[in-house]
């Protein structure tokens, strides 16, 4: 499934061609994706302007100029692909021509007009595991996709300070106390098990551990939040990590996949000088955690 990073890549693709554009027309070519559509989707999108486009964990927010939120989720195999109406250029800017998808998967097709330019954002997602809804500005903050939200791993408000209040007295698992959307909006496996690695510590070590008696975050932990932060950051401008059906709106594929230091490398040599380990593969709470037993304490 997509994480934080390759849903950031996929908004700031999306933002120079949807931001500010009117949306004509919509083609929705069956009644529903993961969930039903909310009941008549299509028509009460046509004539309405995007205003922003934002994101929250891995949901995309397209603020309509009606008080109107679209917002989407493109699950396990959701994308995106821009082209141009016919005579068109495929795409303003500095866009490139995005990668053919089969057609079968085209489940929503939204014709926009911005600037004088007519184009089509369409919603490809084979394995349908995506959403779509529309939800009042005013209740999008107590929605349940939203209400039990952690803080973003890249917002102001993620910090030592903040994930030590979180971990105190915690016996669960480092790697699960990250991974709990409650406490961290957004992070996913990838990056979690990335930024772990750098730290040299255990995804087994307990989330407690890391906390002073009196609450306060440790250097190990301080540490770690640097590493949360610094991975996300680095995967975004990569563009993401193109691991199975991911890939950008240009249809081009993200790069940090290429950076791995220990994720999906099992068996393979610790990438650190000083360590002389090898990447270990171990399941917890059904996904698989990739570390080094060696250097990771």
């Amino acid at each position: 499934m997509p994480e934080l990073p390759e849903v950031e890549t996929v908004r700031r693709g999306l933002v120079p061609v949807l931001e500010g554009a009117v949306i004509e027309r919509v083609e929705q070519r069956r009644p529903d994706l993961r969930f039903p559509f909310p009941a008549d989707f299509a028509a009460r999108l046509v004539g309405r302007r995007v205003t922003a486009l934002g994101r929250r964990a891995k949901y995309l927010l397209a603020d309509l100029d009606d008080g109107t939120v679209l917002v989407a989720h493109l699950g396990m195999s959701g994308s995106f692909r821009i082209e141009g109406e016919p005579g068109e250029e495929d795409m303003p800017g500095d866009f490139h021509r995005a990668r053919s998808r089969d057609p079968l998967h085209d489940h929503v097709v939204f014709h926009i007009e911005k600037d004088g330019w007519r184009g089509r954002v369409t919603y490809n997602d084979p394995r349908r595991f995506g959403f779509m809804d529309l939800v009042p500005r005013g209740l999008v903050e107590a929605h349940p996709y939203f209400a039990a939200l952690g803080v973003e791993p890249n917002g102001n408000a993620f910090d030592a300070a903040y994930l030590a209040a979180r971990f105190k007295g915690k016996a669960a698992p480092l790697k699960a106390a990250l991974l709990d959307q409650r406490v961290v909006a957004g992070l996913g496996n990838i990056y979690v098990c990335e930024a772990l690695w750098r730290v040299r510590l255990s995804p087994r070590r307990t989330a407690g551990s890391i906390v002073r008696a009196d609450g306060t975050a440790t250097a190990r932990l301080r540490d770690l939040a640097d590493a949360v932060r610094a991975v996300i950051g680095e995967a975004i401008e990569a563009g993401g990590s193109s691991l199975r059906d991911h890939m950008r709106t240009d249809g081009t594929l993200g790069y940090f996949q290429h950076s791995f230091r220990v994720y999906d490398r099992e068996g393979k040599a610790c990438l650190r000088p000083d360590c002389g380990g090898s990447v270990q593969r171990i399941v917890q709470s059904g996904r698989s955690t990739f570390f080094c037993n060696t250097c990771q304490r």
